[in-house]
């Protein structure tokens, strides 16, 4: 009987395979079947493996996700992942059921593969009962775009992050890393419990911080204001960690 979902990745970039193919090894209900660089490599194998679950980048050489997508038939569950997020209406047109924006936490993409699994699972035979692993809510490493590479950063050496117009400038034990990246989506990624923010244009690592006198941090040799609207919530975090 058949247990899990199967599923492709296409998509043309071996660092964003590397990190879809690791996520997927982590999901207990997912079976890979598949890596390809393009859809016209993947295209002859679909037919018969019939997969039932596509991660799909857009951007492509020879032929575009979305472009694909009304060629697919019978159609498989397609998850749309991409560094871009112009295309989500579009991407919806067609009827995608998730629409992941490249860097995504193994969190967010647990979320998506977990709500696909519990829509289709009526549709699969019946099974005895399995444990469902959680997802972790603690993030050893996050991914980020820079430049033209996704990089990984180990949490734990984040020191501080500030907010520099559209970038982030990401301050680490090693060194200082320029994404394009808002807070919103840095906290998204990060452990909730490790970090804090403390001002409009920074973010603490709670553990590096050396002491706190009046509405000021020293962290790693560097002095960093606490903003009135940060600091209730930043104090009354500190307090309930004690």
């Amino acid at each position: 009987m058949k247990q899990k979902l199967t599923c492709y990745i296409i998509d043309d970039e071996y660092l964003a395979q590397e990190i879809l193919e690791a996520y997927v090894a982590k999901v207990s209900f997912i079976e890979l079947k598949g890596t390809f660089s393009s859809p016209l490599e993947a295209v002859a194998q679909m037919e018969a493996d019939k997969p039932d679950l596509l991660f799909l980048d857009i951007n492509m050489p020879d032929l575009d996700g979305l472009s694909f997508i009304p060629m697919l038939n019978p159609k498989p569950m397609i998850i749309l992942t991409t560094a871009y997020d112009q295309y989500a209406l579009k991407a919806f047109e067609l009827e995608v059921k998730d629409y992941l924006v490249k860097p995504f936490s193994f969190e967010r993409f647990y979320k998506s593969v977990l709500r696909l699994y519990q829509e289709h699972r009526p549709k699969l035979p019946p099974e005895k009962k399995e444990v469902i692993a959680e997802p972790k809510h603690e993030q050893e490493y996050i991914f980020l775009k820079v430049g033209h590479r996704i990089q990984k950063i180990a949490a734990s050496e984040i020191i501080f992050v500030e907010g520099m117009r559209d970038y982030l400038l990401i301050h680490t034990a090693k060194e200082k890393i320029m994404t394009l990246l808002s807070f919103a989506k840095l906290e998204e990624l990060l452990p909730s419990q490790g970090f804090a923010r403390v001002h409009r244009s920074f973010m603490v690592a709670i553990d590096k911080i050396d002491h706190i006198e009046k509405n000021r941090i020293r962290i790693a040799d560097q002095i960093i204001p606490i903003s009135e609207s940060y600091a209730e919530p930043f104090f009354k975090m500190l307090k309930g960690i004690q």
